[in-house]
C-alpha cells in the first residue's frame, strides 16, 4: 500500500507542474491579446479621427466629391466661394469625344531604350499576366500605355450598371477581395494561391484599391486590364477612397505624380473620371449582396439600380438622394445594436444594426451582406447573426505584424470559405510576443506625435484639474483630460503605464511628461508657437489644402496661393491667423528663395518624429 501512495505522489507533481505552466502560458497569451487589442483600438482611433478630418474640410471647402458632399448644405465663407469656385470649376473639356481628344496617348512615344511590358490592343491575358509579371519585378509602364490602357477602361465602365449580377453556375466558385490600398503584395499572393482572374476563376474586388500603400497605380492597371478581358468575370466595385480628394490626403495623388511626372496630371483626370463611372455593388446569385461600405435604413437596390452614379450636377432632390445614397454605401459600418445612427466616428456614413440587416435583406430576399472598409485582425469577421460579413485582404495594414488578410472562396452553395495570408515573409517569422511589441511600439509612437501636436489643449485641460498651478494632477484626472481634448475614445487608465513614467506619489508632473514624449521637433526659424502647433496638429489637413490650391499638380504654389491655404484652414479651424504670421511663414521655409514653395519639402519640414519607446518587446507588461 505505502508503494502505491509513492507511485501516486510522484504522478500528482509532475501533473501539477503541468498545469502551473498551462495557467502561466494562458495568462500570458491573454496579457499579450489584451496589449494587441489595446494597440489595434489606438491604429484604429486615429485613423478614423483622420478621416473624420478629411470629410471635415471637404465639407468646409464645397468640394464636389463623395467626400466634399457628404453634407452639401454647408459652404465656405463668402470671400472663399470665387477662391473654390475656380479651384474646382468645370472642365472647360466635357464632352466625350473631347474627353478622348484629351487624353489621346498617340502623340506620346515609346522609346526604343524603354524596357518595361508592351501592351497591344484589344488587350489580351497573356498582356494582362505580363503586366503582373512586370510589376512583381518592380517595373514601370510605359505613360503611353496607362493612359490607353484607362482610356478603354473608361469606355468599358460607362456601359455597365451600377449593380452587377453575377451567377455561380458557370464556375465552380467566385473569388472575393476587401481592402487592397495599394498593397500589391497582397495581390499577387492572392493570385499565386488562388490563380490569375479567367472564365474560369471570377472575382470581385470590393473597392478601396489604392491609397495608404505605395503600389496603387499597379493594382489598378493590373486590375483594369483584366477586368477589359474578362468584362463578365471581373468586377470591381467602388470604395470611398476611389474618390479623387480623399485620394489628395492618403498618398495616390502623390503617388501618380512621383511615377509619372510627365503626363501624371492627366492620368489623375481620367482616374478621376474612371473612379465615378464604377459600379456601386455586386449581387451574387440573387442572394448575396456585396458592396463596399454597408447600408441604412433607407437602402433600396432598386433605386440605386436607376440613379445615374456619374453624374453630380443634377436636379435637387437627385443630388441630394445620390449623395446620401453613395456616402451610406461607401461609408458606413456595422454596429451591435439595433437602430441607425449618423457614424461620427468617421464623419460619414451612418452606423447600422442587426434589425436594419434584417429588414433590408429579407425586403430584397438576400441571405448575406458581404462588406469590406474596415480593417480586421484576422482579415474578416462576421456580425449580426452571421449575416454581415466583413472581408479585408491587405496584410500588415497599420504595422507588420499587425492584421491577416483573408480573402472569400464561394461555391453555388453560397457558403464562404476563408483563405488568410501574411504577405511579408518577416511577420511569419516573428513569435507572437515580437509580433505584438513591434505594432505597440509603432501603435505608440503615433499617438505620442498626436499628443504632442494638441499640447497647448492638453495642458490647458490639465491645468483645469490643478487650480494652484502646481504642475500636477492624479492619474485619473489625466485619464479624463486626455479623453476630452482627443475624443479617440481609448481606454486611457490601460495605456497609462505605456504612456506614463515615474510619478510622484500617484501625482504627474504633467510639463516633465510632455518632455519625455521623446519627440524630436523640426528645425524652423519661425517663432510662432502657435502656428507652428496649429501645422502640427493639422497637418494632414494642411497637405490636402495645399494639393487642392495646386490646381496644376505641380508641386509648387505661390505665397498668394500659400496664404490662401492658410485663410482656409483658418476658416475650417474657425480661427484667426494674421497675414504678418503667414508671411513670416512663406519667408521661413521658401528654401531656394525663388517666391513659390515646394508642398513636399514643406510638409516633411515641419513632420514631428517620434523617438524610441521607453519599452522594449521584452517588457511583459
Amino acid at each position: 500500500m505505502g508503494c502505491g501512495f509513492a507511485k501516486s505522489d510522484k504522478l500528482k507533481k509532475p501533473m501539477r507542474a503541468a498545469l502551473l505552466i498551462q495557467r502561466w502560458y494562458r495568462q500570458y497569451v491573454a496579457r499579450l491579446e489584451m496589449r494587441r487589442r489595446c494597440t489595434w483600438n489606438i491604429f484604429q482611433s486615429i485613423e478614423y479621427a483622420g478621416e473624420q478630418d478629411q470629410i471635415k474640410v471637404g465639407q468646409q471647402t464645397h468640394i464636389p466629391s463623395i467626400a466634399g458632399k457628404l453634407h452639401i448644405h454647408m459652404t465656405p465663407c463668402d470671400s472663399f466661394r470665387n477662391l473654390i469656385s475656380h479651384i474646382f470649376r468645370e472642365n472647360n473639356i466635357c464632352r466625350n469625344v473631347d474627353w478622348e481628344r484629351y487624353f489621346c496617348y498617340k502623340s506620346i512615344e515609346v522609346p526604343k531604350l524603354y524596357s518595361g511590358p508592351h501592351l497591344s490592343f484589344p488587350i489580351t491575358c497573356s498582356n494582362a499576366a505580363e503586366l503582373v509579371e512586370a510589376f512583381k519585378n518592380k517595373q514601370q509602364l510605359h505613360s503611353r500605355y496607362v493612359l490607353q490602357l484607362l482610356g478603354e477602361t473608361w469606355r468599358l465602365l460607362r456601359i455597365l450598371p451600377n449593380i452587377s449580377q453575377i451567377s455561380t453556375c458557370h464556375s465552380k466558385e467566385i473569388t472575393i477581395c476587401g481592402d487592397l490600398h495599394g498593397h500589391l503584395e497582397d495581390l499577387l499572393l492572392v493570385f499565386y494561391k488562388n490563380g490569375l482572374p479567367s472564365s474560369e476563376k471570377p472575382y470581385v474586388f470590393n473597392g478601396d484599391f489604392v491609397d495608404r500603400g505605395k503600389d496603387s497605380l499597379e493594382i489598378l492597371l493590373i486590375l483594369f486590364s483584366f477586368l477589359l478581358v474578362y468584362p463578365n468575370d471581373v468586377h470591381l466595385n467602388r470604395g470611398n477612397h476611389e474618390d479623387h480628394i480623399v485620394n489628395l490626403r492618403y498618398g495616390f495623388t502623390k503617388e501618380v505624380l512621383g511615377k509619372y511626372r510627365l503626363h501624371g496630371k492627366k492620368i489623375l483626370k481620367l482616374l478621376q473620371k474612371i473612379f465615378s463611372w464604377l459600379p456601386l455593388a455586386t449581387v451574387i446569385d440573387n442572394k448575396v449582396l456585396v458592396l463596399h461600405g454597408g447600408i441604412s435604413d433607407t437602402t433600396d437596390l432598386h433605386l440605386i439600380s436607376r440613379v445615374d452614379r456619374h453624374k453630380t450636377s443634377v436636379t435637387p432632390w437627385l443630388t441630394l438622394t445620390l449623395t446620401q445614397t453613395l456616402e451610406n454605401m461607401l461609408w458606413s459600418d456595422p454596429m451591435p445594436q439595433d437602430g441607425c445612427v449618423p457614424n461620427e466616428v468617421r464623419g460619414g456614413g451612418c452606423y447600422w444594426g442587426p434589425d436594419v440587416t434584417e429588414e433590408v435583406l429579407q425586403r430584397h430576399n438576400l441571405t448575406l451582406l458581404i462588406r469590406s472598409h474596415e480593417c480586421k485582425q484576422e482579415g474578416y469577421e462576421f456580425c449580426h447573426n452571421r449575416r454581415v460579413l466583413t472581408i479585408f485582404s491587405a496584410s500588415n495594414y497599420y504595422e507588420v505584424g499587425s492584421n491577416r488578410g483573408a480573402y472569400i472562396r464561394m461555391g453555388p452553395d453560397l457558403v464562404p470559405h476563408f483563405i488568410q495570408y501574411q504577405a511579408n515573409r518577416a511577420t511569419r517569422a516573428l513569435t507572437l510576443r515580437q509580433s505584438v511589441g513591434r505594432t505597440e511600439r509603432s501603435a505608440l509612437r503615433a499617438l505620442r506625435e498626436k499628443l504632442f501636436a494638441h499640447k497647448s489643449d492638453l495642458i490647458s485641460s490639465f491645468q483645469e484639474y490643478d487650480p494652484e498651478n502646481t504642475g500636477l494632477i492624479s492619474l485619473g484626472h489625466w485619464a479624463c483630460a486626455m479623453e476630452a481634448v482627443l475624443r479617440l475614445g481609448l481606454p486611457w487608465r490601460v495605456l497609462r503605464t505605456q504612456l506614463v513614467g515615474d510619478t510622484l506619489d500617484g501625482m504627474l508632473d504633467y510639463h516633465l511628461w510632455f518632455r519625455e514624449l521623446a519627440i524630436t521637433e523640426p528645425n524652423t526659424e519661425l517663432s510662432n508657437a502657435s502656428l507652428l502647433e496649429t501645422m502640427y496638429k493639422h497637418h494632414s489637413n494642411l497637405e490636402t489644402i495645399f494639393r487642392i490650391i495646386d490646381t496644376d499638380n505641380s508641386g509648387l504654389i505661390s505665397f498668394e496661393e500659400f496664404r490662401q491655404t492658410w485663410k482656409l484652414l483658418s476658416s475650417h479651424l474657425q480661427t484667426e491667423i494674421s497675414d504678418e504670421a503667414i508671411s513670416d511663414l512663406a519667408v521661413s521655409i521658401d528654401f531656394n528663395k525663388d517666391g513659390s514653395i515646394d508642398i513636399n519639402e514643406f510638409m516633411e519640414a515641419f513632420r514631428l518624429v517620434g523617438g524610441d519607446l521607453l519599452q522594449n518587446e521584452g517588457d511583459p507588461h
